[in-house]
């Protein structure tokens, strides 16, 4: 049997994510991201869809590695001015019922006892919609403005990263018991003493001994995304991972992350099933093939070359200013984004990709593919991204806000629909109850349950 495809809206809160010469379209409405009407409008578009969740990516830092400066991340809004986007959540989820909210939050930079609390106030807030991507920051400029001369290494984030997680288990999974809070005004017990534990942890990065602040939420643990794809990132994500985020510019990049992704998690005990992979992809679309052409060229007028270079720079570490547009990008080792570099070059070595090659794909729709064709042409186009790579859906970007996003609403849903490859209704129930079927819960044999403290 065939797979469902999914769909997550892959959002930012700023005026544009990962087409960023397209603001200035007559059409486009990412200008209005400081209304809260733009992302109720945004946020009940997607569940009308039956999209699974709005992802919204974030940085904490400035894309200040091309030129070595931050005047072409200015000039060309490239992911700044930049909002939080946990402020988002409540919002959109005050609109809709079933739609999920991933959010972005690099695990570098903030305390997990402080953020274990603002994660489960979201998921109270939102009913247990909310899910967590797991980031450890690429930038170097978030790391100067939190007090930092540069970032920690590559590798040495995730090792950060795995006690951090440790901690937020311990908060989430182990501090309160499930009948702590009682509520009895007869007896005047609102929480019950004994049923609230400290978690005593003590680390190499982190020392938290007090108990959790919040209440057990409807899930507990987010439902957790992963993004990394280096050999160490996707370790992180065998271990801790219930989706992973993928991007590459061809079928078999995203193959080889995908066995990699199935292969580590079997390595590491877990059934390599018990994760979705969503790849990003940008469709482009209309109700004629002459029509989705025509749309394809007129967004393509848009694509802004330095604007590109700014991204992919920040991106990758590597100032594309020094390089001429039309040499070869070779893989180059950094301490920022791995993946990324890698998804033009290494990743798929029979390919070579020129500097101008990279900074036009980029342009629009950021590093995964760009489908275009009417409804019919789209749907075989994601079937065939489904059957051969083993994803389990996508992460949409958009040319332009909202129309990218209304135009796969109306158009290729129920398209999907018709041909049985998407689903119909919602599931009752938290976000991660819609995507597994088995409850609120993180699965018993998941590490964050498995977590102990001492008492």
């Amino acid at each position: 049997m065939k797979k469902i495809i999914r769909f997550n809206a892959f959002q930012i809160n700023a005026a544009n994510h990962q087409s960023p010469g397209l603001w200035r379209h007559p059409r486009d409405r990412g200008a209005n991201y400081t209304s809260m009407a733009h992302w109720i409008e945004l946020a009940q578009l997607a569940e009308r869809g039956l999209f699974d969740a709005i992802f919204i990516a974030d940085v904490l830092g400035v894309y200040d590695v091309y030129q070595g400066g931050v005047d072409a991340a200015l000039k060309h809004a490239i992911q700044v001015p930049l909002n939080d986007p946990m402020a988002l959540v409540p919002v959109m989820a005050s609109a809709t019922k079933h739609l999920g909210f991933g959010v972005t939050c690099s695990l570098t930079y903030e305390h997990p006892y402080s953020f274990a609390r603002r994660m489960s106030t979201l998921d109270h807030l939102t009913n247990g919609r909310v899910a967590w991507n797991i980031v450890t920051g690429y930038l170097d400029s978030a790391a100067r403005n939190l007090g930092l001369s540069q970032q920690l290494s590559h590798d040495e984030r995730y090792d950060l990263a795995d006690e951090y997680l440790d901690v937020v288990y311990k908060l989430w999974e182990k501090s309160w018991e499930d009948d702590a809070v009682q509520r009895d005004k007869t007896s005047g017990v609102f929480t019950d003493p004994s049923r609230v534990h400290p978690i005593n942890h003590q680390g190499k990065y982190f020392k938290v001994p007090g108990f959790h602040l919040c209440e057990p939420s409807p899930q507990r643990t987010p439902l957790l995304f992963q993004a990394g794809t280096s050999k160490r990132g996707t370790a992180f994500a065998a271990r801790h991972a219930e989706c992973t985020f993928v991007s590459g510019p061809s079928k078999k990049v995203v193959k080889k992350y995908v066995d990699d992704t199935r292969q580590t998690m079997r390595a590491a005990g877990r059934d390599p099933n018990d994760v979705l992979v969503y790849s990003q992809a940008l469709i482009i679309t209309a109700p004629t093939s002459e029509e989705a052409q025509a749309k394809y060229e007129d967004y393509c007028r848009y694509i802004d070359i330095e604007a590109s270079l700014t991204l992919l720079s920040g991106w990758t570490g590597v100032d594309f200013s020094a390089f001429p547009l039309d040499a070869t990008i070779e893989y180059i080792e950094s301490d920022a984004g791995r993946t990324a570099l890698a998804s033009f070059s290494a990743a798929d070595p029979d390919k070579k990709w020129t500097v101008r090659a990279a900074a036009e794909f980029v342009g629009l729709g950021g590093r995964g593919p760009v489908l275009i064709g009417n409804p019919s042409e789209i749907a075989d186009q994601l079937e065939q991204w489904m059957d051969e790579t083993d994803i389990d859906g996508f992460n949409l970007a958009y040319a332009i806000a909202h129309e990218t996003v209304q135009d796969v609403v109306d158009l290729i849903v129920p398209e999907l629909q018709k041909r049985g490859r998407y689903q119909t209704a919602y599931t009752e129930g938290s976000l991660r109850h819609q995507l597994f079927k088995r409850g609120a819960r993180l699965p018993e044999d998941h590490v964050g349950r498995k977590v102990t403290i001492s008492t």
